[in-house]
């Protein structure tokens, strides 16, 4: 996530062989029977795509949303669509030609970058950003990036319902840790119908793992099942070694996403409310996933987005599946590389926004970002071409798999 990227934020995942079986007592995933899925085909979304570069590129706007990345999205109740950004341009977009002639739209070097930000969709456009950064800093040299969020009860059975979102708390560090050390996990209420921030709760602490690299942060990618709610994770092992990073479950009761005592933690075998949890996906060598991913539920079966092994991670989607969030995950299933919008950039961080699809088709965005971004040099490059660092969107359609 953020501005900053590595190699080792666009690696993906590597292929997942000899998991050991683990289906949470479950054969069809509580939605129907379990069947294998892969990707039966993909189109670029253009008209998407499209809108968050009008928006983005909007000269007569002075504070909103120009470009970002950690691209997330949740239904409010009365239609409208929260996308939900982590290190985020503002400021004025200037139309083209830049100011060394290219056919670019472009921003000054000036202009102000916040670590998260949120923007309001109706019927398919853009509307307004919400004063950024939304969700403060905690501390100094820490931040605050937005992952999943939901809508759900204030608290279990009740009829009020709140918006809860999901943020990673980073701390500044030295290298390797040069994009910040996993910190907490935090859950943020904000109150509907006008999105103010209520509340901050953390509910998962991991200051006191001596390990930066083993700390799981939670929120990537949430799903909903017969009233709970399946919270993702992944540590940050990438950062310090060529071994792939861990992903992990968790799951809460509706309306107790804000509550720290009612998660309960996947340890390899049971759910435990002691947050000792255990990875469902990679051994650390030869499976794992990537800096970000997303799962959706397509009846009984579980499918996991995430970038592709090796090199084909800086540009390929890959797909697995599972009959329950704890795995086994099977896969890699059919991979596919969406366009990048110059030489030099790479793709990470697929997300699926299930409130935007339908009749067979799941909508899937990727964040874009060069590759080497360090120095004054890409700071240039990205202010003087705004398209660079702003989501893609793609639709893929799932097919019968094995």
């Amino acid at each position: 996530m953020g501005l900053l990227l590595t190699l080792t934020l666009l690696l993906g995942t590597l292929l997942v062989l000899g998991l050991p079986d683990r289906d949470d007592g479950r054969q069809d995933g509580g939605g129907g029977a379990c069947t294998p899925h892969t990707v039966a085909s993909w189109a670029e979304d253009d008209a998407l795509t499209s809108e968050f570069a009008r928006y983005g590129d909007d000269g007569a706007r002075t504070d909103d949303w120009t470009g970002g990345d950690g691209t997330h999205s949740v239904r409010l109740p009365d239609g409208r669509l929260l996308w939900l950004f982590s290190d985020t341009f503002l400021g004025r977009v200037h139309g083209p030609p830049n100011p060394v002639g290219e056919s670019y739209a472009w921003r000054d070097m000036t202009a102000p970058m916040v670590r998260n930000s949120a923007v309001l969709m109706r019927d398919g456009r853009l509307e307004s950003t919400l004063p950024a950064p939304l969700f403060p800093d905690p501390a100094p040299d820490q931040w605050r990036w937005p992952v999943g969020a939901r809508v759900e009860p204030r608290s279990p059975g009740s009829t009020e319902q709140v918006v809860r979102v999901l943020l990673w708390v980073r701390t500044a560090g030295q290298s390797p840790w040069i994009y910040g050390v996993p910190t907490a996990t935090e859950v943020a209420t904000l109150s509907l119908p006008d999105l103010r921030l209520e509340s901050v709760e953390t509910v998962l602490d991991q200051r006191e793992v001596p390990d930066p690299s083993r700390r799981v942060l939670f929120g990537t990618t949430l799903v909903e099942e017969d009233g709970w709610t399946y919270v993702f994770g992944g540590d940050d092992g990438r950062a310090v070694s060529r071994e792939a990073s861990q992903a992990y479950v968790a799951r809460v009761p509706e309306g107790g996403l804000a509550d720290p005592a009612a998660w309960e933690y996947w340890d390899g075998t049971a759910w435990q409310t002691r947050a000792r949890p255990r990875p469902v996906l990679g051994d650390g060598r030869r499976t794992g996933v990537g800096s970000a991913f997303s799962v959706v539920r397509q009846g009984g079966t579980y499918v996991l987005f995430t970038m592709a092994t090796g090199v084909k991670g800086l540009t390929t989607v890959a797909a697995y599946w599972s009959c329950s969030p704890t795995g086994p995950w099977r896969g890699p299933a059919k991979e596919f590389s969406p366009a990048l919008p110059h030489g030099g950039t790479g793709a990470y961080n697929p997300q699926t926004h299930p409130e935007l699809s339908g009749d067979g088709r799941l909508v899937l965005s990727y964040d874009v970002n060069l590759l080497e971004t360090s120095g004054a040099g890409a700071a240039v490059t990205l202010s003087r071409n705004v398209s660079l660092y702003r989501p893609r969107f793609v639709t893929v359609r799932l097919g019968p798999g094995r």
